[in-house]
C-alpha cells in the first residue's frame, strides 16, 4: 500500500460513502442481489474447482421451486435458492482452512476448524490505523443443522431461525458472542497463542510479497487488506516493509508479476527477534527492452467488496506488479450507482498520479448489459453519458452498439469483457453461447458489434472460460473481422478474497508492441492495429517472413510462408501454429536436458506453409498447470497475422454461416427475453442485427 497522496475533494467524498455502503450493508454494499450479487459472500469460502458444483446445485433448486419451468427461464430465479444451504451442500463435509462449521446435530453441538494463531506482542505494534473500510479479518462461520425442527442461532446482534436441515453462513470475530439452541458456543477455544516476532522485506523495489506461517495463514503490514490470489495464497504490495509475524517457520516468498520468476526461503525467528530479510525476484523476460508493454484492461477500485479500494492500493499493486498499463474502470454492479464516477470525472483522459515512464493507468469504463455483454473501454477523453442499460428495471435498450459509438467518439479503445463461460469448442454450434441462461454477462452482441467495426478486441484471457472464448474468436477471425486479442482479469481491488477477483491485477496481460515511447495513445494505437498477444505468463513471438501480429502478408495463391513462434516460461507445455485451417503445427516442451544452459525455458517451432486462399495465423502456447497461474487454465495467444490473397481476406464460408446463425439465435433471444418498454426498441435490435447481417452475407460472395 502506497502513501496516499490528497484526494480530490470529490474522490475523497465516495470513497467515505463506499465505507458507510459497507459497514451498513456487507460485502454487497446495498446493491440490488440479483444471483451474481447474493454469490459475494458465498465465493469468499468456496474452492474456485467447486464455483460449478455450486451453481450447478442452485440451478437445480430453482428448478425444484419452479416445476416444469423452461431452462431458459430458470436463470432469472436463480437469486431465490437458498445459497448458504448451496454452499453447504457444494463443500460436501469439506471445510477449507478458513471456515470454521457450527455442527448442530440431533444429540449436540460440535465446532470445527483450524485453529487461529493470535501473537503474543514482544513489541508495541505500529499505531497505523485502517482507514475507513478496513477491518480486522473476519472469521467465515457456516452454521449447518442437521436438526428435523427449527433451532434459533444468535451471532452477536444478528439472529436467524434455522429452518430444518438449514444453513447460515456468517462473519464472526474471536471474542463474537454465538448462542446455538440456548448453548454458548466459544470460538476463542481454536485460539493458538504464539510469540511475535517483526520482519522487515527489502526487494529495493516495489514487489507482491507472501508470507505464510506452517498453518497457511499469512501475515501483513498494519493497515494492509488481508488478500488472498487464486490459490488462496496471501499477499501484499510493497518494499521496505515491516510487520509481526508468529515466531515459528515461516514461508516468505517474493515477485513482481508474470515477468519475473518467485523467489522464496523458509526461516523461523525467535520471540522477540526483529530482522531484515534482503530478498528479490529474478526477471524471466523484459518486454518492455523488446518494445513491448503489458496491460490489464479490466480492473475495478470498487465494485462493493469486503473493503474500500483507495487509489494508492492500485498505485501499489500496478507498481508491485510491474504492470505497465492500467485500465481501472467506473461501472455499476446491479443497480444505477457507478462505482468510481468521480474518479473518471477528475481524471478521465489524464495519467493518473502515479504513472511514470513505464507505467502508466488511466480511468476507464466498463460499458454493461447482462443480456448483451460487458465491454471495457480504455482511455476515453471524459464520461460518457450512460454506463449501463437493463439494471433495476431499467429496459434492455439501446444495443449495446449506441454505447460503443459515444464511447469511440470519445476516444476510447473498445472490447467486450469476460465474455464466455460455457464450453464451446471449434466445431460447436452457437446455441450453447447465446443459450439456455440469459441474462449471464456473455457477450452476445459481440459478433454484430465485431461486424460492423464497432469494438477493436476480445478479452480472450479472462476469469471466464478461455478455451471457448478462444474458440469464438477464431470463427470471428475466421469470418473476415479484424480484432485484437486482448486479456481483461476483473481483478476487484475492493474484493480480499474471491477467487479471480481478488488476484492481483495483471494475472493475465495484454502486451502491445508501441511505437515510440509509452503512453496511453501508443498503447491504444497498437491495440487497434492489432500488435498484441494476451497471455496469463509466458511470452509468445509469431513471425510470418518478417511480419508480426496485426500485419498483413499480401500473397498469391501457392505462395510459402515461413513461421516461427517462440514461447519463454516455466509453465509452457506446448507451442502451436494456427491458420484458418486449424493447427499446423506445434512442438511439446523440451526436456530437462534441452535447456538452455542460462535457465532460459524456451520452446520454438517453425514451419512452412503454403498459401492457396485467404487466411490467418496465429500462435498459442499450452501451459502445463503452475502456481504462478492464477486461474484454472494456463494460456497465451496472438492476434493474427493476415495472409491476404490476391487482395482478399479470409472470410471462410463455414465462419461466416456460423456468425449469421448466431445473429438468428440472438434476434430470437431479445424477441423473448428482453425487457423492452415499446415496439420501437424492439426494431433497433433487429435493425443493428439487419445491418450485421448484411455485412456477412456480403462476404459470402
Amino acid at each position: 500500500m502506497c502513501a496516499e497522496p490528497m484526494l480530490p475533494e470529490t474522490v475523497a467524498g465516495a470513497l467515505e460513502e463506499y465505507a458507510g455502503l459497507l459497514a451498513g450493508h456487507g460485502i454487497t454494499w446495498g446493491e440490488p442481489e440479483i444471483h451474481y450479487v447474493r454469490f459475494f459472500a458465498r465465493r469468499r469460502v468456496l474452492p474456485p474447482a467447486r464455483v460449478g458444483t455450486f451453481w450447478r446445485l442452485a440451478f437445480e433448486e430453482a428448478a425444484r421451486l419452479h416445476p416444469g419451468e423452461p431452462i431458459d427461464r430458470l436463470g432469472a430465479h436463480l437469486a431465490e435458492a437458498d445459497f448458504d444451504r448451496v454452499l453447504r451442500d457444494t463443500l460436501d463435509g469439506e471445510l477449507p482452512p478458513h471456515l470454521v462449521a457450527l455442527r448442530i446435530g440431533p444429540e449436540g453441538i460440535e465446532l470445527r476448524g483450524a485453529s487461529r494463531t493470535v501473537l503474543t506482542p514482544a513489541a508495541p505494534a505500529p499505531a497505523v490505523p485502517p482507514p475507513p473500510g478496513r477491518g480486522e479479518e473476519k472469521i467465515f462461520l457456516l452454521v449447518d443443522s442437521a436438526r428435523d425442527t427449527p433451532c434459533p442461532v444468535t451471532v452477536d446482534d444478528a439472529r436467524r431461525e434455522l429452518a430444518p436441515h438449514g444453513a447460515w453462513l456468517v462473519e464472526a470475530d474471536d471474542d463474537s458472542v454465538i448462542v446455538a439452541d440456548g448453548r454458548r458456543v466459544r470460538l476463542d477455544l481454536l485460539l493458538r497463542l504464539v510469540p511475535a516476532a517483526r520482519l522487515t522485506l527489502v526487494a529495493g523495489e516495489p514487489c507482491r510479497w507472501s508470507v505464510a506461517s506452517r498453518d497457511g495463514r499469512g501475515w501483513y503490514p498494519p493497515g494492509f487488506p488481508s488478500r488472498h490470489d487464486y490459490h488462496g495464497r496471501p499477499y501484499f504490495h510493497g518494499d521496505g516493509l515491516t510487520l509481526d509475524v508468529p515466531a515459528e517457520p515461516l514461508t516468505i516468498t517474493v515477485t513482481r508479476g508474470m515477468e519475473y520468476a518467485e523467489s522464496a526461503l523458509e526461516l523461523t525467528l525467535d520471540p522477540g527477534e526483529e530482522r531484515v530479510v534482503r530478498i528479490a525476484p529474478q526477471r524471466l523476460y523484459d518486454a518492455a527492452a523488446r518494445g513491448w508493454y503489458g496491460g490489464d484492461l479490466h480492473v475495478h477500485l470498487n465494485w462493493a467488496g469486503d473493503v474500500v479500494g483507495r487509489p494508492a492500493d492500485a498505485a501499489a499493486a500496478q507498481h508491485g506488479e510491474d504492470l505497465h498499463v492500467l485500465n481501472l474502470l467506473a461501472g455499476n454492479v446491479s443497480g444505477a450507482r457507478v462505482y468510481d464516477r468521480e474518479a473518471l470525472d477528475h481524471w478521465a483522459g489524464k495519467d493518473l498520479p502515479w504513472s511514470d515512464a513505464t507505467h502508466v493507468a488511466r480511468m476507464g469504463v466498463e460499458y454493461r448489459n447482462d443480456l448483451l455483454g460487458h465491454v471495457y473501454a480504455f482511455a476515453p477523453d471524459r464520461a460518457p453519458g450512460r454506463f449501463h442499460t437493463g439494471f433495476d428495471g431499467d429496459a434492455d435498450w439501446p444495443p449495446n452498439a449506441d454505447g460503443l459509438r459515444e464511447l469511440r467518439g470519445l476516444g476510447a479503445v473498445l472490447g467486450y469483457s469476460h465474455p464466455f463461460s460455457v464450453p464451446v469448442g471449434d466445431g460447436d454450434p452457437p446455441k450453447a453461447v447465446v443459450s439456455p441462461v440469459p441474462r449471464n454477462c456473455a457477450a452476445r452482441e459481440l459478433v454484430a458489434d465485431a461486424a460492423l467495426g464497432l469494438v477493436d478486441s476480445l478479452d480472450v484471457l479472462t476469469h471466464a472460460s478461455i478455451a471457448s472464448t478462444a474458440a469464438v474468436y477464431r470463427r470471428l477471425i475466421g469470418a473476415g473481422n479484424r480484432l485484437a486479442v486482448t486479456a481483461g482479469t476483473d481483478s476487484m481491488i475492493s474484493f480480499t478474497r474471491s477467487d479471480n477477483q481478488s488476484n492481483p491485477p495483471g494475472w493475465a496481460r495484454a502486451y502491445a508492441r508501441v511505437e515510440g515511447g509509452l503512453s496511453a495513445r501508443t498503447f491504444a494505437d497498437a491495440v487497434r492495429a492489432g500488435r498484441t498477444f494476451a497471455t496469463t505468463g509466458p511470452w509468445l513471438e509469431l513471425s510470418v517472413d518478417g511480419y508480426g501480429p496485426g500485419d498483413v502478408v499480401d500473397a498469391r495463391p501457392g505462395d510459402h510462408v515461413r513461421v516461427t513462434a517462440t514461447a519463454i516460461g516455466p509453465e509452457v507445455a506446448a507451442v502451436r501454429i494456427r491458420t484458418a485451417e486449424g493447427v499446423r503445427a506445434g512442438a511439446e516442451r523440451l526436456l530437462a536436458d534441452e535447456r538452455r544452459p542460462d535457465g532460459e525455458e524456451r520452446l520454438t517451432v517453425t514451419a512452412e506453409l503454403r498459401v492457396d486462399e485467404p487466411t490467418y495465423v496465429m500462435a498459442e502456447v499450452v501451459c502445463d498447470p503452475h502456481p504462478r497461474t492464477m486461474t484454472g487454465t494456463g494460456y497465451a495467444l496472438t492476434s493474427p497475422v493476415h495472409v491476404d490473397v490476391a487482395g482478399r481476406r479470409v472470410a471462410r464460408r463455414e465462419d461466416v454461416l456460423w456468425c449469421l446463425e448466431w445473429l438468428d439465435l440472438l434476434e430470437e433471444l431479445i424477441r423473448s427475453h428482453a425487457r423492452l418498454t415499446t415496439p420501437g426498441q424492439l426494431a433497433d435490435h433487429v435493425t443493428l442485427l439487419d445491418q450485421a447481417r448484411e455485412v456477412y452475407r456480403s462476404r459470402l460472395s
